[in-house]
């Protein structure tokens, strides 16, 4: 790619969500914002190969998008059959960007409505990658995006940040959607889906942002601490053939561990300023564990056990208790894994991760024909190809084993 070019990428990067939510605060119209967005983008890769890069990028394209938005408005002639948000001053930059986040993620909306709209508006993926990401056609996710915007207008969603009695709960589904988002592009999960490096990074972009804008919110540095720590695995998790690596074996060396240092960094600053406790940061120091562990048999299975049952004790997640018996397992053998798994059955019967663990575990123990039939449950409910493969090639080489071995 050209000079150019780069800086044109890392235009779209770094200036598309406040952009975007810039726009959409003035004009008060999300469908409006991003074509215009897109127009100026467009432009930009028109103008700025011939004239070159402005020295204020983000204050040329956002003069390039208002005109678009405004030319635009003009031909409409009546200003009514726009999609409204809710009437607002202009504020700053930051301001625009808490209340584009908020309102994508608005409770009116479906779960996988605002991690659309989240992936589209805020970290300006492409409507055709969402719908990769997504596992739908891509027609069905410009529909699928196109009907948000106006349950958002029908529903008189106000475009703003929520008030400090709302908050608390807002900001949890905010997390959770910023972290849906990450996990598409990280870790995907249906054989049809595509991982997304870059997706990934943007997530992670996001919430260091928002960690900017909130500081007195723990649980948005934590997720980014979190995110960091997994992402920072990314070249070790599968190997040349796209085979899944487990933990365990993957190659160390590839590890990123500048982002695990200040992932790590992040982490310590919080314990300082006395936090103890809470979903992300629980989830985000298992993860450090792991990380700082020069070698497998360094990992502090005990000290990951513990947070795992305070993490537990929280969420009340069978899931959490899926990932809470492998650290037994690791601390008192296979068999005080297996149970603490008893009852998790009937709570999560399609979870192929149950299985998979039910297998591994039952296997350390010998035990040939449960770990077989343990496999084979997970193999019916796995739907991503790289966990495909790695559960099939883990069924074949028990099948092969006598009872015992």
């Amino acid at each position: 790619m050209t000079d150019v070019g780069d800086r044109l990428d890392q235009a779209w990067r770094r200036y598309w969500p406040r952009l975007v939510a810039g726009l959409a605060a003035r004009f008060r119209d999300l469908g409006l914002a991003e074509d215009a967005a897109a127009d100026a983008f467009a432009a930009a890769s028109r103008v700025w190969p011939v004239r070159g890069v402005p020295d204020e990028p983000m204050a040329w394209l956002t003069t390039a998008a208002t005109r678009r938005a405004v030319d635009r408005v003009r031909r409409e002639r009546v200003r009514a059959r726009s999609l409204p948000l809710l009437l607002v001053d202009e504020g700053d930059d930051d301001d625009d960007l808490l209340r584009l986040v908020f309102t994508c993620c608005h409770p009116a909306l479906s779960v996988t409505s605002q991690v659309a709209l989240t992936l589209r508006y805020v970290l300006g993926v492409p409507t055709a990658e969402v719908a990769a990401l997504l596992t739908v056609a891509e027609s069905a996710m410009a529909a699928r995006l196109t009907r948000a915007r106006a349950k958002l207008s029908g529903a008189g969603v106000a475009y703003r940040v929520p008030s400090p009695e709302e908050l608390p709960q807002r900001l949890s589904a905010v997390l959770s959607v910023v972290y849906l988002a990450f996990t598409r592009g990280y870790a995907p999960r249906r054989g049809g889906e595509v991982a997304s490096v870059e997706v990934a990074a943007d997530a992670i972009a996001l919430g260091r942002m928002l960690g900017d804008l909130m500081p007195g919110e723990p649980e948005v540095r934590a997720l980014s601490a979190l995110m960091m720590l997994q992402h920072s695995r990314r070249d070790a998790r599968v190997d040349a053939d796209g085979g899944l690596v487990l933990l365990p074996d993957q190659d160390r060396g590839l590890w990123r561990m500048g982002e695990v240092a200040e992932a790590v960094r992040s982490l310590r600053g919080l314990v300082r300023a006395g936090v103890t406790g809470g979903r992300y940061f629980l989830e985000a120091c298992i993860a450090a564990e792991h990380c700082v562990a020069g070698r497998p048999q360094d990992t502090d299975w005990r000290r990951i056990a513990g947070l795992y049952a305070r993490l537990e004790v929280l969420t009340g997640s069978p899931v959490v208790r899926v990932n809470r018996a492998v650290a037994v397992a690791e601390v008192e053998g296979p068999q005080a894994g297996l149970d603490l798994l008893e009852g998790v059955d009937g709570l999560l019967p399609r979870f192929h991760l149950l299985w998979a663990v039910r297998a591994d575990l039952a296997g350390r123990l010998g035990r040939r024909d449960e770990a077989v039939a343990a496999y084979r449950r997970a193999l019916e409910s796995v739907t991503g190809a790289a966990q495909r493969r790695f559960l099939e090639d883990r069924l074949a080489r028990w099948e092969s084993q006598p009872e015992g071995s």
